[in-house]
């Protein structure tokens, strides 16, 4: 019975940071992108920072737990699921000739890096260890220094002449969108705190699924995997679907790559070495 009642929590508590994020707070940060008149390369990167919160939630939670063989294999399998979904989104839309663009090319090889890295380190059983932490931010920056240059290297016209008189109308309009963006900083802020309440009581069940009940890390990890990457399915679809009625369909293949490449990134160099600083300090104090 009470290993039943861990399991509905656990998956209570996954689908309602699933929901929020995808309801809620990818909904405000692409309100605020818009808001800034950002492209929809920078429209995707923001996205996909607001779509990998909820592996930041459970890595950050499982590893102060002292579960850090979770948050790996959440990783990974966050990482492969975005791949693969990323695909798929682009075939149901039938955008593929979109990813014969070199820059788009290069983006999707180093988002490959980004899945065999992990896998790497699980096979050679690399455990946790702060000097880890500085590789994975000099590879964060590599890598984004890489695209960066891919993209201005192969140029990519991602903005419709129509997009581009929007754009200068409304720079009429700069006062209410400041009010806007305030007010949605706000609200952000607010989901924030939610979100994490939620991710502490989630990382209590996840201590109790695996010292209680002894479900291997690696099951947790991996079926935390599949949960955390389903706004990314999510925002693949739709920004596609926004820009498809635009004259310049690339558009919602650069934002979705861009949103893929972002959370993948973010999942695996800056959200693990969150977990591994998390779970090193917490031993240290044990």
């Amino acid at each position: 019975m009470g290993l039943l009642i861990e399991i509905i929590k656990f998956i209570v508590y996954s689908l309602i940071i699933v929901l929020i994020s995808k309801l809620i707070l990818v909904k405000l940060l692409r309100k605020i992108a818009e808001i800034l008149d950002l492209s929809p390369k920078a429209v995707g990167n923001v996205a996909g920072v607001a779509t990998s919160m909820p592996e930041l939630l459970t890595v950050f939670f499982s590893s102060i737990q002292g579960l850090y063989g979770t948050s790996i294999y959440n990783i990974i399998s966050s990482n492969v699921i975005n791949f693969v979904q990323y695909i798929w989104s682009i075939v149901i839309n039938k955008n593929g000739k979109a990813l014969e663009n070199r820059a788009l090319k290069i983006e999707i090889g180093l988002v490959i890096a980004s899945i065999i890295i992990p896998i790497i380190m699980t096979i050679a059983k690399i455990e946790a260890n702060i000097s880890i932490v500085p590789i994975f931010i000099l590879l964060f920056i590599l890598f984004y220094f890489i695209k960066g240059n891919a993209y201005k290297i192969y140029k990519i016209n991602a903005m419709s002449k129509e997009e581009s008189t929007k754009i200068e109308e409304e720079k009429k309009w700069v006062k209410h969108k400041q009010k806007l963006a305030v007010i949605s900083a706000i609200q952000l802020i607010g989901v924030g705190g939610i979100l994490f309440i939620i991710g502490n009581m989630l990382g209590n069940t996840l201590d109790s699924l695996s010292n209680a009940f002894n479900i291997p890390q690696a099951v947790i990890g991996i079926i935390l995997g599949f949960v955390t990457s389903i706004p990314e399915l999510i925002t693949f679809i739709e920004a596609q679907k926004h820009h498809s009625k635009n004259t310049n369909d690339i558009q919602g293949v650069v934002e979705a790559t861009s949103n893929l490449f972002a959370s993948n990134m973010l999942n695996l160099f800056i959200i693990e070495s969150i977990g591994i600083i998390t779970y090193v300090i917490v031993q240290a104090l044990i």
